[in-house]
Formats: C-alpha cells, sequence, structure tokens
C-alpha cells in the first residue's frame, strides 16, 4: 500500500495492488488506490516539475551566454527523475522508511539534470551564472574534473535546491546537477555499460578497470587541446 504516512510504506506489495475483497466494494476500492497511490505520483511530479525548472534555466542562460560569444556554451542538457523502484531500493540500501517523508527528506539525486558543454571553462562560466540566481541554493559541490575519480571519472556534481510552485504553495526541492564536457559524458558513459556487464571474472574487469582509466587520461588531454585551439582562435580574432 502507498502512502505518505510514515506508519505505512511507499510500495505496495510485489505481486501488485492488493485485490478487491468482499469487504470492499469496487468503488471503495478504487478509492483506497487513490489514497495509496496519489501522494507518490504528487511527490513524482514535483520532482519532474523541478527539472523543467533548472532545465530552463541552463536553456535561458546558453540563449544569453551564446549572444556574448561565438558559440553556445551547451551542447546539449539532459534530465531524468528516478524511476520509483529505483528510489525504493535506494531507501532499502540506506536502511530509511519507505515513506513519501523519507525520499523528500534524505534523498538529493531524485531529480537529475545533466548539462553537456563543449569546453571546460564553459562548465565554470555557466556554474557562476547558474548559482548566481537567487532562488538556486547550493547544498554540495564535488569537482570531479579537478579531482578525477580512481576510475578516471571526470564530471561537476552540484546538488542544489529550488523551488516549485504547486497547488499547495511553494516547495523547495533538491535537483542534481552533473556538468561534463562532450568527452567527458563520452566516457561516463561507455563506461558505465562495460563495467557494469555481468559474468566479468575478476581478471578481466581488473584489465578493463586499467584500460578505461587509461582512455579517461586520453580523453582529458582531448579537452585541454581542444581548449588551447579554442583561446588560439579567439585570440586571434580579437587581434584581428
Amino acid at each position: 500500500m502507498i502512502s505518505n504516512s510514515e506508519t505505512n510504506p511507499l510500495h505496495s506489495s510485489p505481486n501488485g495492488p492488493t485485490q478487491p475483497t468482499g469487504d470492499l466494494s469496487v468503488d471503495q476500492y478504487l478509492e483506497q488506490l487513490h489514497a495509496d497511490f496519489d501522494p507518490v505520483y504528487s511527490m513524482l511530479m514535483d520532482y519532474q516539475c523541478a527539472v523543467m525548472e533548472v532545465e530552463t534555466k541552463f536553456n535561458i542562460l546558453n540563449n544569453r551566454l551564446s549572444i556574448q560569444g561565438e558559440h553556445n556554451p551547451i551542447e546539449s542538457v539532459k534530465s531524468r527523475v528516478k524511476a520509483l523502484d529505483s528510489i525504493i531500493r535506494k531507501l532499502e540500501k540506506l536502511n530509511l522508511p519507505i515513506t513519501v517523508e523519507s525520499v523528500q527528506e534524505n534523498l538529493m539525486d531524485v531529480a537529475g539534470v545533466r548539462v553537456i558543454c563543449s569546453f571546460i571553462d564553459d562548465i565554470y562560466r555557466l556554474e557562476e551564472c547558474f548559482l548566481a540566481q537567487e532562488d538556486v541554493t547550493l547544498v554540495t559541490r564535488k569537482d570531479y574534473i579537478k579531482n578525477p575519480k580512481p576510475s578516471g571519472y571526470r564530471s561537476l556534481h552540484l546538488i542544489v535546491k529550488t523551488p516549485v510552485y504547486t497547488e499547495n504553495g511553494k516547495k523547495e526541492m533538491f535537483v542534481e546537477v552533473q556538468m561534463r564536457t562532450i568527452a567527458m559524458d563520452f566516457w561516463a558513459s561507455l563506461e558505465h555499460k562495460l563495467r557494469y556487464k555481468k559474468n566479468l571474472n575478476p581478471q578481466t574487469a581488473e584489465s578493463l578497470a586499467k584500460e578505461l582509466e587509461a582512455c579517461a587520461e586520453e580523453s582529458a588531454k582531448l579537452d585541454e587541446k581542444m581548449l588551447r585551439i579554442r583561446h588560439r582562435i579567439a585570440g586571434e580574432a580579437i587581434d584581428g
């Protein structure tokens, strides 16, 4: 049974909603289903609205910054809201109550926006402009570009809070923002697909990890080289 009450779990039974019993009419059963599921659907819609708000902010910044320069800093913006089963599994993994309140209070990555940029300096320029907005509050920041993970993973991670205006008033929602270059995104996408292949023997997995780390280094060098080329072109354009 799904509810926003601390006394009822976020999910129904593994076999789906309980069937009507002789004690309940169909209308009563449908009413009970709405009572169980509506808080969950409302929560997921709030996160979807938060994603839309953040996406819009970046699209506006992209247009505004393109006026000042010679290119659009953003190549693409991707977004997602975690699936309900993924939310439940994460709560279980963290030994947290499986309730709507628990999701809203403890999980900061239910809503996610990924911003893909052409160059590294575009990432930091966009971050500066994005966080300068009055209705965006920075919660945590992790710079895996300047401090890559041991695997070679590179990206700038921000957890922010932004308001969503609903029929019940204003709500502050957490959104995870990942900012990467095209090369970083390409590497991360392939790394995820390859690393999580099942039935890899330990030797193959270790060899794969080393190769992926080497690929990450090459990818980072490519980003740096492309940035230097951009600066040279921009410098000559100014001199000319």
